[in-house]
């Protein structure tokens, strides 16, 4: 779980930063079924990224995605969904609910006027 969380921030801190250096709007594209997720589009200079590094990443096939809503639409059973990163740091509106095989709850959601990703893992908030 500790892993799939830190590439879903990674890949979504790329979109954001590549947003930004490159003055063009990034989105994040969620493959739900498949698990995956991509970032498309922005500018990788002046981001640090080399390659393809924290452009992409696929969940472990033990962590499933059990929310997916962008912009307050659930997009868990989708093909794809995209969530968008602006020049000014801002971003669409995200959660997304992992649970792992070993019933471990976490969600990640973005701050919409700073594109920045929180981790949550209270077990309060998911009724365990």
């Amino acid at each position: 779980m500790r892993k799939a969380l830190t590439e879903v921030k990674e890949v979504c801190d790329t979109a954001r930063a590549r947003a930004i250096m490159g003055g063009t709007t990034a989105t994040v594209v969620f493959h739900p079924l498949d698990r995956r997720l991509d970032v498309e589009g922005g500018s990788s200079a002046g981001t640090g990224q080399q390659g393809t590094a924290m452009g992409s990443a696929r969940l472990p096939d033990d962590v499933s995605i059990e929310m997916l809503d962008i912009n307050l639409l659930e997009y868990r059973e989708s093909e794809v969904a995209r969530v968008r990163f602006f020049p000014n740091g801002t971003s669409d509106e995200m959660t997304l609910i992992l649970r792992s095989a070993d019933n471990e709850w976490n969600a990640l959601t973005l701050e919409i006027t700073t594109g920045l990703v929180r981790v949550e893992s209270d077990p309060q908030r998911f009724g365990r």
